[in-house]
């Protein structure tokens, strides 16, 4: 009975944290808040109808996955995104996802290839709504079932620590008309591949999606900079 009490006193705070933590993750990786912005406790506490105490606990989680720093007689702000953070990320994700688009073309069944079919038409309807916080979203579960088919869970346990930075450089390069259609045929070719079981040809589709998106955010970054 006591533990059933607990559970119940934890369950309503913690879904409170997370909605707001999703708010406010989904606000800085479409740029409702820029690089640099001040985030002050009182006024997002305000904006979002919750406790300072929860918006203290969202900025320490979101100070974890990078996207907040805190910075000395300033506060947290939103970090501001290099290109030399950006790159090591891009140079990462080359490393990773090649391998596991390799593997999950070499292991995809016709129930996994039906999986990354789906999660491309969700990329294919959030780019049609220009929804970017959708699209980025859709590209996320179509990377997780790539790596998940692929059996690389350590993998993607690591990409998961940089998702939300991930995120926020697709949303950036997303942002870019030309950027929109090529992003989405990049991903289409990744999965031509797969659905062919051609575990070459996949690697080969990956280095060539991420080196296009990296050279197109390298030219954002470095002409913000």
């Amino acid at each position: 009975m006591a533990q059933h009490h607990t559970l119940k006193i934890d369950n309503t705070p913690i879904t409170l944290r997370e909605l707001a933590l999703t708010k406010v993750r989904q606000a800085i990786i479409s740029g409702y808040f820029g690089a640099g912005d001040r985030l002050v406790e009182r006024t997002l506490s305000e904006e979002l109808g919750v406790s300072r105490s929860v918006v203290r606990e969202v900025i320490r989680y979101l100070e974890a996955e990078g996207l907040i720093e805190n910075v000395p007689k300033k506060g947290p702000i939103v970090a501001v995104l290099t290109w030399q953070a950006a790159e090591q990320i891009y140079n990462i994700r080359q490393l990773l996802e090649q391998e596991a688009a390799q593997d999950c073309a070499r292991l995809a069944t016709d129930a996994d290839k039906q999986r990354l079919h789906r999660n491309l038409m969700q990329i294919a309807q959030a780019s049609k709504e220009q929804d970017d916080i959708k699209r980025v979203e859709a590209s996320q579960a179509f990377y997780e079932s790539l790596f998940l088919v692929a059996n690389h869970t350590i993998a993607w346990e690591i990409v998961q620590r940089l998702n939300s930075r991930i995120s926020r450089l697709r949303a950036l390069t997303l942002k870019y008309p030309d950027r929109q259609i090529a992003g989405f045929e990049r991903m289409s070719r990744i999965y031509d591949a797969i659905e062919k079981n051609d575990p070459a040809l996949a690697r080969q589709r990956v280095s060539e999606h991420l080196t296009e998106a990296a050279a197109l955010a390298r030219h954002i970054l470095t002409h913000e900079e």
